[in-house]
C-alpha cells in the first residue's frame, strides 16, 4: 500500500477512535444511569448483555450499511440523522439541563425490573450502533481506494477502518469508558465538543451526498478535494482544541472551593 494512502488512513482512524471515545464515554455513562437501581450482581449482567448487544448491533449496522452505501438517499439519511443528533443533544444539555434535571427527579421513583432494563439497553445499544457506523462512514466514505476486495458495497479498506472504528469503540466502553467520563467530568465541553464534531461529521456526509452523480449538486471531485479535506480537519482541529481549552476544568474548580471552605 502506498505510504500516503497508509497515512491518509492512519488519521482517519485516529480521529475515529478520539470520537468513539468520546461518544463511548457518554453511552456508557447513559448505560449506568440505566442500571444503576439494579441490585450489583444484576447490574453486571445487565452491562454484560448491553455490551453483547452492542457488538452484535454494530456488526449488524456495518453490513447493511457497506451495501447501502452507495444510495445516495441513505446518505441524505444519515446525513440529517448526524445533524440532528448533534443539535438535539447539544439543545438539551445547553438549553434544557434545568428541564432535564426536573424530569429525573420526578422519574427517579420508577424503578424498571431487571429484563425492562436489558430491553431498554438493547433499543440504547441500537442508536448507539447507528451513531458509530454513520460517523465512522462519513469520515471514511471518501477515502481513496485500496486494492483490497470490496465488502459489500465498500472498499475492503474502507470497511476495515470503519469495523476498527467501531470495535475500539466497544473496547474503549468496556475498559476504558471510566477514563473517559472522568475526562468529561473534569472537562465538561468536550461533550458538546464531541456533538459538534459527530455535527460536522454529518456536513461532511451531506457534502459527499450532494456530490454524487445522480445529484449534481456540488461537482463530483469536490467531496475528495484537498482544499474540502484541508478545511474539514482544519475546522474538526478546531472544534476539539476549542473544547478542552474553553472548557473549565471542574477538578480545578473544586480544589479552589475546598481550599477557600478550609481558611473560612
Amino acid at each position: 500500500m502506498d505510504i500516503s494512502l497508509l497515512l491518509e488512513y492512519s488519521w482517519v482512524l485516529i480521529v475515529l477512535i478520539l470520537l468513539e471515545g468520546l461518544l463511548a464515554a457518554d453511552n456508557a455513562l447513559v448505560l449506568a444511569i440505566m442500571v444503576k437501581h439494579l441490585p450489583e450482581e444484576q447490574r453486571k449482567k445487565a452491562l454484560f448483555y448491553g455490551l453483547a448487544g452492542a457488538f452484535v448491533f454494530r456488526l449488524a449496522s456495518l453490513f447493511a450499511i457497506s451495501f447501502l452505501v452507495g444510495v445516495w438517499q441513505v446518505q441524505a439519511i444519515g446525513a440529517l440523522y448526524l445533524l440532528f443528533i448533534a443539535c438535539n443533544h447539544i439543545f438539551r444539555k445547553v438549553l434544557m439541563k434545568k428541564v432535564e434535571v426536573k424530569n429525573d427527579e420526578v422519574k427517579e421513583g420508577k424503578k424498571s425490573g431487571f429484563w425492562v432494563t436489558v430491553l431498554k439497553i438493547e433499543l440504547a445499544d441500537i442508536a448507539f450502533a447507528v451513531d458509530s457506523i454513520l460517523a465512522a462512514v462519513a469520515l471514511a466514505v471518501v477515502l481513496p481506494d485500496t486494492p483490497l476486495p470490496h465488502i459489500g458495497g465498500l472498499d475492503g479498506g474502507k470497511f476495515l477502518v470503519i469495523f476498527a472504528g467501531g470495535f475500539i469503540g466497544l473496547v474503549i466502553m468496556r475498559f476504558a469508558a471510566t477514563l473517559f467520563v472522568k475526562l468529561l467530568h473534569a472537562r465538561p465541553g468536550l461533550e458538546i465538543a464531541a456533538f459538534l464534531i459527530v455535527g460536522w461529521v454529518g456536513v461532511k456526509l451531506a457534502v459527499y451526498t450532494l456530490s454524487h452523480p445522480q445529484l449534481a449538486v456540488l461537482p463530483e471531485a469536490f467531496a475528495k478535494s484537498t482544499g474540502w479535506k484541508m478545511t474539514f480537519y482544519g475546522v474538526l482541529i478546531s472544534i476539539v482544541l476549542g473544547g478542552w481549552f474553553l472548557s473549565k476544568d471542574k477538578s480545578i474548580n473544586e480544589e479552589e472551593r475546598t481550599k477557600e471552605n478550609q481558611s473560612a
